[in-house]
Parts: C-alpha cells; structure tokens; sequence
C-alpha cells in the first residue's frame, strides 16, 4: 500500500462502520478517567525524580551526579515506551484496541504499586536503583501501548464530526493527571516533615495505583471494540487479504511515521522542561520551597485543561493543522521568555508563563489523536500512531531533563543553551506538520 493521497477518491463513498453516540461517550468518558489514572503515577515519579530520588536511590554519589542518574532512570521509561508501542501497537492491529489495553492497564498499575512499596539504597544497597530502573521501564513499556490505544479507540468510535473534541476531551487527562499528582504532593510536602515525607511519604501516591486496577478493569470492561476495527477484519475476511506484520506501517507509510514523529517533537520536549526540570530549576537554582514549586504546576495545569478541548473542538471547524500550528505558536512564545521571566523570581509571572506553554501543549494535544489517526489506515494505525508518539518522546523528550541538568552543571549560561533546544524543536514541529495530511472529516474507513 503506497502512501495514502490527499484528495477525496471513490472509496470515499464505500460503506463504512457505523458509530453508536452511547457507546462513544462511553468510550470516551472511560478513556479520559483511565488515561487520567495511567498519567497519574507518570507525573508523579517525573517530579519526584527531580527532587527526592536522587538522595533515595543515589546518595553514593555527589549530588550533581545523583540528579543526573536520577533523570537516567526517569528516561528508562521513556525509552521501554516505543517498544511498548511497536508492540501492543502491532497486537491491536490484529486482535483489538480493546484487549490489548485490559493488559496494559493492569501491568501499568502493578509497576506503579511495586514502585511505592522499593526499598532504598539505604536498605538495600545497589539492587535499589536496579529495581528502580527495572520497575520504571516496565512502566513505560506498558504506557507506550495504552497512552496511543486509547487515542485510538476514542477516535475510532467517534462521529466523523466530532473526532477532534472527542480527542480533546481525552487530552485533559494528562493535565488532569499532572495536577491531581502536584497537589497529592503539595499537601504531602505540607502536612509532612522532610523527614517523613523522604522516609514514607512519596509512596502514596504509587500506591495509590491499586484504585487504578481496580477502577480502570471496572470501566475498560463495559467498553466495546471499536467499529472501525471490526470492519477492517471483515474487508479482510471477505477478500482473503492477510494480516499486516508488525512494522509494516514502516514499509508502506514511512515518511508518514518520520513526520509524526518530527510533529510531535516540539510538545514531547517542552512538556518535560515544564514539569521536571523548571521544578528542579526552581529548587536548585532559584530557591523555591518544594511546596511552592508543587503549587505552580497545580495552577498552570488547571489553566491548561481547558486549552485541550478548546484544540480539539475547533479542529473539527477549521481543521488540524491550522490548531496544532497555533499551539506550536504559543510553545515557541513560552520557550522563548519561560526562564527570564521565571529568574524575575514573581510566583505570578512564572504560573503564567508554565500556564502558556502548558496551553501550548495542550492545544496539540487535543487536535493529536485525531490528526495522527485520519494520517493512517486502520489495520496500521495503532502501531503507526504509537511510533510517532512514543519515538519523539524517546529522542526529544526523555533526554531533555538529563541534558538540561548536564548544561546548566558545565555551562554559565544554561537557560540560554535550553531556549535555543526549546525554540529548534518547535521550528522542527512545525515543518512536520505542514507537511502532514489533512483529513479532518473524512472517513476513517474510506483509506482502507
């Protein structure tokens, strides 16, 4: 199968799957709830890893080396995550979105609970980062399967007109997440001694992962497959076509999957900058008390979930490059003014500015999974998906902490070497992304 074209063709008009409003609401209110969950403890372990798990796991080491290794482990999970993707991606492309993320679900919320009951370095020696290490890319190996199936499985339900706010509504779990996760940690930081909170406290909230076992199998099993999915195996029953391999979505649709990928870039990087090295920068540099680090992110989060379903919404009007260029927009204006603004040390000045480039973020992020599916054919398109978000945040996303904190450890003027990084992946997104199809209101039937 060549490359999919952009114009409209004859099988624009061939019947397609019928889409039932019950079931996707369903689908997406479950998706939201879940995804919200699966970020949760995500979003807990990336600030942790900026603040107390460097003395937890690494404290054999200088500090600045301790922090390094602790965004080591962080990037851990990024890197198991396009395996996950490949993997679950290529299993939901043959048996289904939604078995594949019953399991993802369940091995998701087993890491994260394993993750809250580790023993220290103090306890046991090195097996404690080992197991930190082992623990985090499991994590990450489920979540690369799971954060795109779900995209997928909203968008596949979803009326043809309404694809992108579905998506958007979806998008609020991350930020929902992340600030679900700063406040548990804010109140922890505040009602706790540093001591208490190093020796017991940061384990609540991975243990906490039971409610999403036990919440998350609760609502994923009311939710059926999705009507595209069935009516690309019965095409392929009927004309005896046989299933696609694993990768060949990078056979047939490579360049497809490079600008994906290239699209993503700019909101993988920034993210990270905001919610794991500005709290570190924060602390270290800039002297700010944990809980008034925690508490920033609490607001900018909560300004932010409206920006991804005002994205999504409006890319069912206007379509979806046009809103992932305005967020790509507001990312370049946040990377270029966030560390000026937040070294002026005014708490009001850097909510906004953290505000700004979260909307950014979000803004691509409810127009993404809708633009990332229509971009693909059905029997490629979890796997296609999966790669194109799971490889930007593998080599612009999970290095970005590492990076920074190795800058601003060998350079005087680390903010400006981090800009230039922020402002060249959003220069990068943006080519990707005029280059991408737009496909807003087409059917996702009709490629096959």
């Amino acid at each position: 199968m060549s490359e999919i074209t952009d114009a409209a063709t004859p099988r624009d008009t061939a019947p397609v799957a019928q889409h039932d409003p019950k079931v996707a609401q369903r689908a997406v209110v479950s998706g939201t709830f879940g995804t919200a969950l699966e970020w949760f403890d995500f979003a807990v372990y990336g600030t942790l890893s900026a603040t107390l798990f460097p003395q937890l796991f690494f404290p054999a080491v200088d500090a600045n080396t301790a922090l390094l290794a602790s965004f080591a482990t962080f990037g851990a999970g990024m890197l198991a995550r396009p395996l996950g993707g490949v993997v679950f991606g290529a299993l939901g492309d043959r048996i289904g979105r939604r078995n594949v993320l019953m399991f993802t679900l369940v091995l998701m919320g087993v890491s994260s609970v394993l993750i809250g009951l580790l023993p220290t370095y103090q306890s046991v020696g090195i097996a404690a980062p080992a197991l930190l290490v082992l623990l985090r890319f499991l994590q990450g190996f489920a979540l690369g399967g799971e954060a795109t199936g779900v995209q997928v499985l909203v968008v596949e339900h979803a009326p043809k007109t309404r694809r992108g706010l579905f998506g958007g509504i979806l998008a609020t779990g991350s930020p929902v997440a992340q600030t679900l996760a700063s406040v548990t940690l804010t109140v922890l930081a505040l009602v706790l001694s540093d001591e208490a909170f190093a020796a017991w406290g940061w384990r609540i909230p991975f243990l906490m992962g039971v409610l999403l076992l036990v919440t998350g199998v609760f609502i994923r099993r009311r939710i059926e497959e999705t009507p595209s999915f069935k009516e690309s195996q019965r095409l392929a029953q009927e004309t005896a076509v046989p299933q696609e391999k694993a990768l060949a979505v990078l056979k047939k649709h490579p360049w497809t999957v490079v600008r994906l990928v290239g699209a993503w870039a700019a909101s993988a990087g920034l993210f990270w900058i905001c919610v794991t090295y500005a709290v570190s920068y924060m602390t270290k540099e800039l002297g700010y008390d944990k809980s008034i680090s925690f508490g920033l992110l609490v607001f900018a989060n909560l300004i932010s979930i409206p920006a991804a379903i005002l994205g999504g919404y409006f890319s069912d009007r206007v379509g979806r490059k046009r809103m992932f260029l305005i967020g790509l927009g507001l990312q370049g204006i946040a990377a270029a003014t966030m560390f000026p603004i937040m070294n002026s040390m005014s708490f009001v000045a850097s909510v906004a500015i953290i505000s700004l480039a979260l909307c950014g973020i979000q803004v691509t992020a409810g127009t993404q999974a809708a633009f990332f599916a229509e971009a693909l054919p059905t029997s490629m398109r979890y796997t296609g998906s999966a790669l194109g978000m799971t490889f930007a945040g593998l080599i612009f996303g999970a290095p970005i902490p590492f990076i920074a904190a190795w800058i601003f450890q060998h350079s005087t003027n680390g903010t400006l070497a981090l800009t230039g990084i922020a402002l060249g992946l959003v220069v990068l997104s943006v080519v990707a992304t005029l280059l991408l199809p737009e496909r807003a209101n087409r059917s996702l039937d009709s490629a096959e």
